[in-house]
């Protein structure tokens, strides 16, 4: 995330569930609304990651009604240029501020360090203040269940991901869509080439058709935009949606979309913004998942077996009630080494340091995640 994120070379702080204790009372009157700000990394039309977080808001902003009031700016670069924007919508007196890319982290400490009054929240970051939370989806597992589907389709046994930046993120989500794919097929094998943007329709075009020049013949992305989907229909291969559905800009290689539903966490962060039990604090932080309704795989082609599907249906439900586990061992990485040991399951803090590639994907990771 999406997952839409930037460089994370530090060590994630444990992950947990928001909730109670370390911040603020009600953020508005009985007469005035709250007011909600977005801050989003690319264009609200990029078809995936940005799409999503506004779609997001538009359906908050009918479940509550006159009670908040709801305003974004679009395409914030990472960086300096995201702490003008910060303070701008402090300034414009938004009491509850939503940052959607991993690189608005050491910006929106910096502006909730100078705005006590203000609660903010950080996707897919790792470090909370008094005022300021963190939040994520785990994208790895609409990877998972993508790699079921693409390991069952292919036919060159050769798979492709256009990754985005190479931090732990991405890395699980390429690795969780190597092991669905490896549960399908054991003999599927997965292809990488990173374009390090989130947003960049040439470069997601390009390395998506050096990916089918090098044989695959399912590609999936963790980028922002329906390019690779789009590319995957010109050559006539497969292809899956990343972040929101994207079947309509390739009907015919759509396979499915691994989605995030952002809209759960945003209710419910609202929810305690008005009626004062919103918390913030070290360790705040929340990760959902299928479980909590944020992951799902959709609108699956109907060339998809229906033996496939009904696999798909029953991880999902094993993934809601926890009798599926992805991260599972004996696991070993892409060097033999055991990473897991038999029926060891990954925590929170080993998934997200993830620096390694697992078994089955063909190719060296950059040399800095």
């Amino acid at each position: 995330m999406l997952a839409a994120c930037g460089k994370k070379d530090e060590a994630p702080a444990a992950s947990g569930e928001s909730g109670a204790s370390g911040a603020a009372g009600p953020a508005s009157s009985a007469s005035a609304p709250l007011q909600v700000a977005f801050a989003y990394v690319g264009p609200v039309g990029d078809g995936g990651w940005t799409f999503a977080h506004d779609n997001a808001r538009k359906a908050v902003e009918q479940e509550f009604g006159d009670r908040i009031k709801t305003t974004f700016v679009e395409k914030v670069p990472e960086g300096a240029d995201a702490e003008r924007v910060f303070r701008d919508l402090v300034q414009q007196g938004n009491s509850l501020v939503f940052g959607t890319t991993f690189g608005y982290m050491e910006p929106m400490l910096k502006v909730a360090a100078d705005s006590p009054q203000v609660k903010f929240e950080h996707a897919t970051g790792y470090k909370q203040a008094a005022n300021m939370r963190t939040y994520d989806a785990r994208t790895y597992e609409g990877a998972y269940l993508a790699g079921v589907v693409a390991g069952a389709m292919t036919k060159s046994n050769t798979l492709g991901v256009v990754g985005s930046i190479p931090i732990p993120e991405v890395i699980r989500n390429i690795n969780s869509f190597t092991l669905g794919a490896r549960a399908s097929n054991p003999k599927a094998t997965v292809k990488v080439v990173w374009v390090n943007e989130w947003f960049n329709p040439p470069q997601e075009t390009n390395a998506a058709q050096t990916l089918i020049n090098a044989g695959a013949d399912v590609l999936m992305q963790n980028t922002d935009s329906s390019a690779v989907l789009q590319t995957a229909e010109k050559n006539g291969i497969y292809a899956f949606g990343w972040d929101s559905d994207m079947s309509s800009y390739g009907p015919k290689a759509h396979l499915a979309s691994a989605v995030v539903n952002w809209t759960p966490y945003y209710s419910a962060s609202i929810k305690a913004a008005l009626d004062g039990s919103w918390a913030a604090g070290a360790g705040r932080h929340s990760w959902w998942g299928v479980k909590e309704g944020a992951i799902d795989l959709v609108a699956l082609n109907s060339v998809v077996p229906a033996e496939v599907k009904a696999r798909v249906e029953k991880i999902k439900t094993g993934l809601k009630d926890g009798s599926f586990v992805i991260w599972k061992g004996p696991l070993v990485g892409q060097d033999g080494k055991e990473v897991l040991a038999k029926d060891q399951v990954a925590d929170d803090k080993f998934l997200q340091g993830i620096k390694f590639y697992v078994q089955g994907v063909d190719g060296q990771l950059p040399s800095k995640p």
